[in-house]
């Protein structure tokens, strides 16, 4: 069963922009927390952007001013819209959603994406 949805991912010059979509299935409820994060080949996963209902919306110091989360907890949807690419973002990002629904097949709160690959490159 696919808990996250991901779309927007492809290939795209430095420069050029791409948006993430990620919708999340309905039977998770009480979402409190809905962004992205990404991992490039030989680092660890890194938070991209994540909108948390209390403290508001929170981005890796990488990716201010160029990528702009929004979304709507309410309707289980983010997007990640990314401007001004460089070759630096590429990566597998990630949806992530924390909610009060527990997750039988991890034990947990925390719903994962499969992922989607965004390849910055001349």
């Amino acid at each position: 069963q696919v808990n996250l949805v991901e779309s927007g991912g492809g290939l795209v010059q430095p420069g050029g922009s791409l948006r993430l979509s990620c919708t999340a299935s309905s039977l998770i409820f009480g979402i409190t927390t809905m962004g992205w994060y990404r991992q490039a080949p030989g680092k660890q996963r890194e938070l991209v952007a994540t909108l948390n209902t209390d403290i508001g919306t929170r981005y890796a110091d990488s990716v201010k001013g160029r990528f702009t989360l929004s979304g709507d907890m309410a309707k289980n949807v983010v997007y990640l819209q990314m401007n001004r690419l460089k070759p630096e973002d590429t990566a597998v990002y990630y949806c992530y959603v924390y909610s009060m629904a527990l997750d039988p097949s991890s034990g947990n709160y925390d719903y994962w994406g499969q992922g989607t690959q965004v390849t910055v490159s001349s």
